[in-house]
């Protein structure tokens, strides 16, 4: 285990910060293998937006109960005691006080010497003007990684999460019509929000935007392209190409669904042509 138990609490050096269901999962996994980076162990601390929103509060206790009881279950599969550092850790960071200053720097404390540490957090990107101000100011010399997915494709792959999560399974037409109604699935690809807010405190040299699509065509490309970006030095993954969450195949969105959630989206398409350019979109599948 990559772990220092007397280590000093720091901030972290990099984020990913969505979008969500734009495989942010899959790039926590790649670059938790990478030996000059030190992630927590769960994925998506959820600092910034625990202070700036609200409604996440009430889900975010669940959150980390469950993350440390996946945990506990791993090593229990395994037949293994939890070693008692991580348990420790776990101990600290799941009881109050918690989401302060101190405590979101504690979550990086057993960060081993002359590693940079990672958070990936994709409910960051939907950050309130005031957070991402915030976060600036905060962390005045971390890089982030924004990953832009195709927003139809995001929406619904998120529908069907929540779908699976919320166990309901839609039985008409009129069903998956009232469900694309969710407002909450184009406000977490809400583009044309979210981008020109981080766009105001951060230039190319500490942001990198990266299509979806390319995780799946080209993954050692994303990954050398991150390195690049994070001052890394080049290292052999594992299983770059398999695919980490796949969507329910039980659940087929109509086509009128479809049509109804791509006209909702229309104006993130022209917003996202306009702003990364027609080359970096037609990669988004």
């Amino acid at each position: 285990m990559n772990w220092d138990p007397n280590g000093k609490p720091r901030k972290p050096d990099f984020l990913g910060i969505g979008a969500q269901k734009a495989g942010t999962t899959w790039l926590s996994q790649m670059l938790g293998q990478h030996p000059q980076i030190w992630t927590p162990p769960f994925k998506e601390v959820q600092f910034f937006n625990h202070r700036f929103v609200e409604e996440h509060r009430q889900w975010l206790p669940w959150h980390y109960k469950r993350a440390k009881l996946n945990i506990q279950k791993r090593y229990d599969t395994k037949g293994e005691d939890m070693p008692d550092d991580l348990g420790n850790y776990l101990d600290r960071i799941t009881r109050e006080p918690m989401f302060t200053n101190h405590w979101y720097k504690t979550v990086f404390a057993p960060a081993p010497e002359g590693t940079r540490t990672l958070d990936v957090t994709p409910e960051y990107s939907t950050l309130p003007a005031e957070g991402v101000d915030f976060v600036a100011k905060f962390l005045p010399e971390a890089k982030f990684i924004y990953i832009i997915r195709h927003p139809v494709d995001r929406a619904i792959s998120q529908l069907k999460m929540n779908l699976v999560r919320g166990r309901r399974k839609p039985a008409s037409v009129e069903d998956w019509l009232a469900e694309v109604e969710d407002p909450v699935l184009t406000d977490r690809g809400d583009y044309q929000t979210y981008v020109p807010r981080w766009n105001a405190h951060f230039g190319p040299d500490r942001l990198l935007y990266l299509p979806f699509g390319l995780i799946a065509r080209d993954p050692l490309g994303v990954l050398r392209k991150v390195e690049t970006f994070l001052g890394l030095e080049a290292h052999d993954y594992r299983d770059m190409g398999k695919k980490v969450f796949a969507s329910d195949r039980s659940l087929s969105v109509p086509d009128v669904a479809r049509a109804r959630l791509r006209a909702k989206l229309e104006p993130q398409f022209d917003f996202l042509d306009q702003t990364f350019g027609k080359e970096f979109t037609a990669q988004f599948r």
